[in-house]
């Protein structure tokens, strides 16, 4: 092999491995579905079954963004939730402060923000028809951009960007605690988050990165933005992420 084809190759191999995904939403509002639940909740798994059944959804990363938040209150019960972070318990805690729920409690759904009892009757989640304008994120590997352009002028507000990789097919042996005995299989989990504050309306950063990524069988990338004032997702865009991002 001569040098020339030799270098051709290895730069080939750097774009393939490295190649850019671009996700964006349309105008209309994408419903965020939060999901809080925990390994160590004898009544999340019927939530976290049902949830599963998303990732058929015909709308699933235009119209509907599922989101699987493992929260870390029931951990003294006898088993901690590997997927659990301090963190995503006080985001639910939050949502009860600003009046988006009656509580805190597992499985608890939000639907664009507000407290949503329905996919108890296994009734679809609801989608907004609501425009607001359009959220693009791109994913280069490691790193990512985002812009957010608004449907419509408004007063200047704080904008924050929120980043997850979401996990899929993962499954947890439980032997202790109020599951024990049950092999519980998990869609969606949030693996990492961060939040980006205001800048401009576009943003750049590192994607956040979880020790679990390698146990999943798929993995995704999502992104909404938020104002800094109230956690509702605004709008929110995101897709699968292809092997070697």
């Amino acid at each position: 092999m001569t040098l020339r084809i030799w270098l051709l190759t290895i730069c080939f191999c750097s774009l393939s491995v490295n190649a850019e995904q671009v996700f964006r939403s349309d105008a209309m509002q994408a419903t965020v579905l939060e999901l809080y639940t925990s390994e160590g909740c004898s009544s999340c798994p019927p939530a976290d079954r049902w949830f599963t059944t998303l990732v058929e959804h015909p709308q699933l990363w235009q119209g509907l963004i599922p989101i699987a938040f493992h929260v870390d209150y029931w951990n003294y019960l006898g088993w901690e939730d590997r997927f659990a972070s301090a963190a995503y318990s006080q985001r639910q805690r939050a949502y009860y402060r600003q009046g988006s729920t009656q509580g805190v409690y597992t499985p608890g759904m939000m639907a664009a923000g507000r407290e949503w009892h329905n996919w108890r009757r296994l009734q679809d989640a609801p989608i907004s028809t609501q425009e607001v304008g359009v959220l693009e994120l791109r994913d280069n590997g490691l790193v990512f951009s985002a812009r957010y352009t608004p449907a419509h002028p408004q007063p200047r507000s704080e904008f924050q960007l929120h980043v997850a990789v979401l996990g899929f097919g993962l499954t947890t042996p439980v032997k202790r605690g109020e599951n024990r005995g049950r092999d519980l299989s998990h869609d969606f989990v949030v693996l990492s988050h961060d939040v980006y504050s205001d800048s401009g309306l576009q943003w750049t950063g590192d994607i956040p990165i979880s020790p679990y990524e390698s146990e999943a069988e798929r993995l995704a990338l999502v992104a909404w933005v938020s104002d800094r004032q109230r956690l509702g997702p605004i709008q929110a865009t995101g897709g699968w992420r292809t092997p070697g991002t």
